[in-house]
């Protein structure tokens, strides 16, 4: 079992990244154009690339960051778990030895946030926890089930831990009561996301309704409206919140009027509205606040981080109008355009990192981790389905 030293924080990290990287390079495969690792060595990647992205890279990092707030060896166990599901999947070893490990991490993750609500009884790790399970449900039943069908999980997973962290930062500034009902909501999240597996359409409709409440009432709470008109880091987080809440009301509003995705656009939309313009923008906001506690590093705001914000929104925008448009070449450039952003976020944050001064204090870095809160966390659009 890990303990908690940076070196091992570091290690971790690794793991999620080389999730990403083996996601990324799958996304140009099953684009069909070059890609660092093609041929044989890399023929099981296309079929593992979305769970790749959300439960080898975002799971590996929301568990790291819950074990970092939890502040005892046992919880890196999960991000461990995690991260080693995604390089096993990487590395092409058959999926159950892979599904194993990850649904490993989702339990442990379970146990993580049961840790944290003992410590103190706050309702947002309630509301992770939920998140926590959908992603258990997800990698349980991806041993039998397509990923299409997964997606209500996959997608609660994110959007729960998301909403949890971002009620628990905004608190002072939200009405009474906003914790319960951000938990209300998810519940729905997770009965809907259950009545899409079990009647298709119409539960696949009301996921999508539930989706929109959520991201209508995160969206016009936020503090992010405010800060959004600040300056540097707070301002740009903000940007990339904002941004992240529109892409995920065209996701939802895609659930609502089409049901569980039918058709191949339908389906690029809504999957890489969640996944890229959500939870990626959001992954943005928050590693410069995040990952100085985790490494205990600083990460100092650099006004390029902008410019990596706007290829990726950029990206994704080009894509769905591809994708509208049956333009295969506008819609295969555009994605093209996300995987890069995407790639060069990590090494760049690594640079500001290293260039950002000394490493901090453990104390400082601790005060930066906030313990006690949650996460922060030749192919055409008809071949995209995964």
């Amino acid at each position: 079992m890990p303990h908690d030293t940076v070196r091992h924080r570091y290690l971790l990290l690794a793991t999620g990244g080389i999730s990403l990287l083996a996601g990324l390079d799958a996304a140009l495969l099953r684009l069909g154009v070059w890609a660092p690792v093609g041929g044989e060595l890399a023929a099981h990647l296309p079929g593992r690339h979305g769970i790749l992205m959300v439960l080898g890279f975002l799971g590996t990092l929301i568990a790291l960051e819950r074990a970092v707030a939890l502040r005892t060896p046992w919880g890196y166990a999960a991000p461990a778990c995690t991260g080693a599901g995604g390089v096993t999947l990487a590395l092409g070893v058959p999926v159950p030895f892979g599904a194993v490990f990850l649904v490993d991490g989702a339990v442990l993750l379970l146990l993580v946030y049961a840790a944290l609500y003992r410590r103190r009884k706050d309702t947002t790790v309630a509301v992770e926890a939920l998140g926590a399970l959908a992603a258990l449900v997800a990698a349980l039943l991806w041993m039998r089930i397509d990923v299409p069908h997964l997606l209500p999980w996959l997608a609660t997973f994110v959007i729960a831990t998301i909403a949890a962290e971002r009620v628990e930062l905004a608190r002072i500034h939200l009405p009474a009561h906003s914790a319960d009902i951000m938990l209300f909501l998810v519940l729905g999240l997770v009965a809907t996301s259950t009545a899409t597996l079990l009647i298709g359409d119409p539960g696949a409709r009301a996921f999508g309704l539930v989706q929109l409440v959520v991201v209508g009432w995160l969206g016009h709470h936020d503090i992010a409206r405010r800060t959004v008109h600040g300056n540097g880091l707070p301002r740009f987080s903000a940007a990339a919140m904002l941004l992240g809440y529109g892409w995920l009301a065209v996701a939802g509003a895609i659930w609502l009027v089409a049901g569980r995705p039918a058709d191949n656009t339908t389906y690029d939309i809504a999957v890489h509205a969640t996944f890229i313009g959500f939870a990626m923008s959001m992954v943005f906001a928050h590693a410069p606040v995040i990952l100085p506690g985790v490494v205990r590093r600083p990460l100092p705001y650099h006004p390029a981080m902008w410019s990596l914000l706007a290829v990726l929104h950029l990206g994704l925008a080009v894509r769905v109008v591809g994708a509208l448009t049956t333009n295969t070449p506008v819609w295969t450039s555009g994605s093209v355009v996300t995987v890069l952003a995407l790639a060069v976020f990590p090494p760049s944050m690594i640079l500001l990192s290293v260039l950002g001064g000394r490493p901090r204090a453990a104390t400082a870095a601790g005060r930066a981790a906030r313990p006690e809160s949650p996460s922060r966390p030749s192919a055409s659009p008809e071949s995209t389905r995964r």
